[in-house]
């Protein structure tokens, strides 16, 4: 029988504002889809709606069950991302110059999405034991720095820089929360600024070729600097209130790359102006908001270390996508959260919004 205390404390408000910007999402991908006069791929707005069925029933499933249950076998998950990871490079689809979905039975996914929820679990598990008011030194870092390097050469493996880049943001900035000695702070700052010349030498060539891009797009305006330089118009043709829903001729004449995965801001951003960008961008910034109000109201070191996570999570993948398709970034393919095309990332979404629920509605277990 259900507690009548969890459904007093459900997070009506977190539900509703996802479901607010999920409706937007969709609202989005409908004209990025079908502008044109179907000459992009309408059938996924149909796909998508399906895997907001199931990313619906993953959330339902992942706040059911007391959070603490994955803290004590979250390890299994993280386990089985790994897995995943490997097969990817074995028998994973082979598309787009990369080697980053697994095909289970009909559908795809891409672990690599997964397993961001999986570190963010490990590192809550193992900072809720090991975190002191005095800080982390280098010994307590050998764990966590394990815990993120398996995964993190596996993805980048496949190769997908944007999603390894995004889980050692999500780790060092979980890192901080917990705090570290100030000593081995620096010593990390500076080994890391000495280290980051190298990084040039082991990247791809297209790698490279997108972060010169980044530096001056209008260095190969018809080849690696075409992407870039026409998602910068789209949003700049959308003015204060934009062109309209489903008129938007960026879109509907094909400039965009990925308008529905990778570059659908820019369809946002033409088709509604900067004031409906600035709203979605305030809905953003609510979950966010109310991501952090959830881990500030709980009492166990293990939810608040996991709801920071998961909101860290929201917050790098918004600040990359948003940053790439202005011209702020290098294009590294990050999706914008339940606003993109895409299942896996609708899965990891819906997941990790059912973290932040169950911890939110479960608080008062641990109040006095």
């Amino acid at each position: 029988m259900i507690d009548r205390r969890l459904v007093e404390y459900f997070d009506w408000w977190l539900l509703l504002l996802t479901v607010t910007i999920a409706g937007l999402g969709l609202v989005v991908l409908y004209s990025a889809v079908n502008a044109g006069g179907g000459v992009h791929q309408v059938g996924l707005f149909t796909r998508q709606l399906v895997w907001y069925g199931f990313g619906a029933s993953v959330m339902v499933a992942v706040f059911l069950v007391n959070y603490k249950v994955y803290e004590r076998w979250g390890h299994l998950f993280y386990i089985l991302c790994i897995v995943l990871l490997v097969a990817v490079l074995l028998h994973g689809k082979y598309a787009g110059g990369a080697r980053r979905w697994l095909a289970l039975g009909p559908v795809s996914i891409q672990p690599s999405e997964l397993v961001k929820i999986a570190v963010i679990i490990m590192l809550a598990r193992y900072y809720a034991r090991v975190a002191t008011p005095r800080g982390l030194g280098l010994r307590e870092l050998l764990t966590p720095l394990l815990i993120t390097a398996v995964p993190c050469i596996l993805v980048m493996r496949q190769p997908d820089l944007g999603t390894a880049m995004m889980i050692l943001i999500i780790v060092g900035c979980i890192t901080l929360y917990v705090k570290i000695e100030r000593k081995t702070f620096i010593a990390l700052l500076s080994s890391g600024t000495l280290l980051v010349p190298l990084v040039w030498f082991f990247l791809k060539g297209y790698q490279k070729q997108r972060i010169l891009t980044f530096l001056n797009p209008e260095r190969d305006p018809l080849g690696a600097g075409y992407h870039i330089i026409q998602s910068k118009i789209a949003i700049g043709s959308g003015m204060l209130t934009g062109k309209g829903f489903l008129r938007g001729t960026q879109n509907t004449l094909d400039f965009l790359p990925e308008q529905h995965t990778d570059f659908i801001f820019s369809v946002l951003a033409e088709e509604w102006g900067f004031v409906g960008a600035m709203v979605v961008l305030m809905f953003f910034l609510l979950l966010i908001t109310w991501g952090l109000q959830v881990a500030q109201r709980s009492r166990d070191p293990f939810g608040t270390i996991l709801a920071v996570g998961v909101t860290i999570m929201f917050t790098t993948q918004v600040f990359i996508n948003i940053g790439m398709v202005m011209g702020l970034l290098p294009v590294v393919g990050v999706t914008l959260p339940l606003i993109s095309y895409g299942g896996s990332s609708v899965l990891t979404t819906m997941a990790g919004i059912g973290l932040l629920l169950n911890v939110s509605m479960r608080r008062f277990l641990f109040e006095k």
